[in-house]
């Protein structure tokens, strides 16, 4: 008999929405004009699934060797939403094939879809305007960084995720996500069931150190796990 899920949590970038690693390329790009050389796989390594500003402080920390990391990746990280914005302005964000149709079944089904991220609000909102998604419609909640005092690894967006659907049991919460730190961030909430996906920032081995109870290539195949 399958477990009984209540509710998914999707990541966004990466998971549900295909914007071709945009973020970590500009996380990638804001921390290299500061004078370092740290690489796509540093970034999507240390980065991956965090909020953009740990993300960068992070990255610093762990692949370079200076001091004043805090000094530099405030600045880093101004410039980084001045420059994402001005990339998704410009860029054809879509979504991954079947994902529209795959919220539509589970709402069908009884099962609450809550997009959450490491964005800020604005960001967020700002891909949901691109994708013609709507809160109330195509998803059931949004939960951003802003939204919660503790980013991932923690479990606070998730739970605020509960709060807001009205789930009181962790066990019927699957968290779905394309990097570790979404598994660790599922696992820090006690969700009955975490997948990862291999449509985003991490390998299968990057994401199997955290031990989720699936990966998926896509997320199609998540209709056989709930539907």
């Amino acid at each position: 008999m399958k477990q009984r899920i209540e509710l998914v949590v999707f990541d966004m970038a990466g998971t549900t929405v295909d914007e071709g690693n945009v973020v970590y390329k500009t996380v990638q790009k804001v921390i290299n004009e500061e004078g370092f050389t740290v690489s796509l796989e540093d970034v999507l390594k240390h980065g991956a699934g965090k909020e953009k500003y740990q993300a960068i402080t992070d990255i610093l920390t762990t692949c370079t060797s200076i001091t004043n990391v805090k000094s530099v990746a405030e600045k880093a990280f101004a410039n980084f939403k001045i420059t994402l914005e001005k990339a998704y302005n410009e860029l054809d964000v879509k979504t991954f094939e079947g994902t529209e149709e795959l919220f539509k079944d589970l709402q069908a089904n009884h099962i609450k879809v809550v997009l959450n991220t490491g964005y800020d609000s604005s960001t967020a909102n700002k891909l949901l305007d691109k994708l013609g998604w709507k809160v109330g419609m195509t998803i059931d909640a949004l939960v951003t960084a802003d939204d919660v005092k503790n980013g991932r690894p923690d479990g606070d967006m998730i739970l605020k995720a509960m709060e807001l659907m009205g789930v009181n049991d962790p066990l019927k919460v699957l968290k779905v996500g394309d990097s570790a730190i979404d598994i660790e961030e599922g696992k820090s909430a006690h969700c009955g069931m975490t997948a990862g996906v291999l449509t985003g920032a991490q390998t299968r081995e990057q994401i199997q150190e955290a031990a989720p109870t699936y990966i998926v290539e896509s997320l199609n195949e998540l209709r056989v796990i709930l539907l």
